[in-house]
């Protein structure tokens, strides 16, 4: 089961009103569990390297199956995944992707955001992921 255009773009939504309540401009990214594009927003002032950075967390996370926050300890020096962000064209290891499970627990996709601090990148895409 994939995310609906109509899930994703409410995830947006929710996602926004957080990134507005943190006073910071995001770029926020739903894909689908084929790591898909199926909704994007740039929020007016955001930075545009961020979007790219968005989109690389969104697609780390549904590939992985885990958010990217879980992935971060285990890619530095000495650990088991150390240099995985060079595989699959570039991944986005560190805080702001996050899986969407549905009601039933599936993963239906995942957000990337970016354009802040890691832990606001974290806090908005968690806000955006559970508002499904």
């Amino acid at each position: 089961m994939n995310i609906s255009l109509e899930q994703a773009e409410a995830i947006i939504d929710a996602a926004k009103l957080k990134a507005a309540e943190l006073d910071t401009k995001m770029n926020i990214c739903v894909v689908d569990t084929g790591a898909n594009i199926v909704a994007f927003a740039r929020m007016d002032g955001a930075w545009l390297g961020s979007a790219d950075i968005a989109q690389k967390k969104a697609k780390t996370a549904v590939w992985f199956t885990m958010d990217t926050a879980a992935l971060s300890p285990l890619v530095q020096p000495g650990e088991p995944l150390f240099n995985i962000e060079h595989s699959n064209g570039g991944l986005i290891t560190f805080p702001g992707g996050v899986v969407i499970k549905n009601s039933g627990g599936d993963m239906i996709g995942a957000i990337g955001v970016s354009g802040s601090t890691v832990d606001n990148d974290h806090e908005v895409a968690a806000a955006g992921a559970a508002s499904l």
